[in-house]
């Protein structure tokens, strides 16, 4: 469903430690209906540090040791999602591959998706 790289989940572990968060951690992956992109019906992605406690309509998944949780209502605009994490002199953050993108602003954080019939 929803993929780490290595870079990533060693960042997310980094912030883990250096946060305490107590108990067994779990990052939160989600879209709200708010972005920048402009065209189409436009999202945006939010990560959280959250303790590991499955909500109701949560979906529990695990990539690179780093346990995932994505709400029902996410669920498919981030079905195939690649989370990938870079630190260079450019750009330090995490970078979204998602398939189901139409389009994205130059943020990375907000994209577009087709119009719903």
């Amino acid at each position: 469903m929803v993929s780490l790289t290595k870079q990533a989940a060693e960042e997310i572990k980094r912030v883990v430690k250096e946060q305490e968060i107590p108990g067994d951690a779990a990052l939160r992956i989600g879209v709200t209906d708010q972005g920048c992109s402009g065209h189409g019906t436009s999202k945006s992605y939010y990560l959280q540090l959250e303790e590991a406690k499955l909500q109701e309509d949560d979906q529990l998944y695990e990539s690179e040791g780093v346990k995932i949780l994505i709400n029902q209502e996410s669920l498919p605009y981030l079905k195939g999602l690649h989370l990938d994490f870079v630190d260079s002199l450019e750009r330090k953050g995490f970078i979204f591959y998602n398939p189901n993108a139409k389009g994205s602003c130059g943020c990375g954080h907000s994209f577009s998706v087709e119009e719903e019939q």
